[in-house]
């Protein structure tokens, strides 16, 4: 999963940055609507937490362009504006869910979940391929009942590519998929990460091989049993 946040206070943006990502999430920062469009240019997040007392605007000023788009990403509205008239408004305008400053992380969690479940971009929870199981929502991999120890990246890795299997991903697509915009990448880190997840699958007798089609990307399919 992958969320932008859009939040201009620090503190408040490294704290929710750092409890997501101990739960697998990305988290890309936006703190401003600015930059928040820029990054919405990308396409590649699963949820938008929206703050709307911003340096350049309201926040909710971006739900008109996200739901004119092809794409319905969900959208929770987090701010201190708690009052009913404030809350109808940021549903009113198209906002999935609004909680109210101050939260606590779990509940905020619980309703990103509540938000996917809706979305209509989700259509499962789970995929399979080979002796391969991959649980989306838990973000955990199985080889029958054998949870495969894996990175946050190399899972990151693993479900772009079961999401379209025998389909090559390409190389910046997948980093997109697994880095931040803030992420230094070093010029192997990818492949890197993608040798070590190859690796525990073979050993795990998963019978998914993941391929790699030299200077485009990569793909992962399904293979007979050793």
């Amino acid at each position: 999963m992958r969320i932008l946040l859009v939040e201009d206070e620090p503190e408040m943006a490294d704290a929710l940055a750092t409890v997501l990502r101990r739960h697998g999430i990305i988290v890309d920062f936006a703190p401003n609507l600015s930059i928040a469009r820029e990054a919405l240019e990308h396409d590649v997040h699963d949820v938008v937490l929206i703050d709307r007392r911003l340096p350049d605007g309201d926040g909710i000023t971006l739900l008109p362009r996200l739901r004119a788009s092809e794409r319905k990403i969900p959208v929770i509205v987090i701010s201190a504006l708690g009052s009913a008239r404030d809350r109808i408004s940021g549903l009113n305008t198209g906002a999935d869910d609004y909680l109210s400053k101050p939260f606590e992380v779990d509940e905020l969690l619980a309703r990103i979940r509540a938000v996917l479940r809706r979305s209509p971009d989700i259509p499962t929870q789970k995929i399979a391929l080979g002796r391969l199981d991959f649980d989306i929502q838990a973000r955990e991999a199985y080889v029958g009942s054998v949870r495969l120890a894996l990175t946050r990246r190399e899972l990151l890795i693993l479900e772009s590519l079961l999401r379209r299997p025998g389909r090559t991903i390409l190389k910046n697509v997948l980093e997109d998929a697994v880095y931040t915009f803030d992420d230094e990448i070093a010029s192997n880190s990818l492949e890197a990460n993608v040798s070590r997840l190859r690796k525990k699958l073979i050993e795990a007798g998963a019978c998914a091989e993941i391929h790699n089609i030299r200077g485009v990307g990569y793909f992962i399919k399904s293979s007979a049993a050793r």
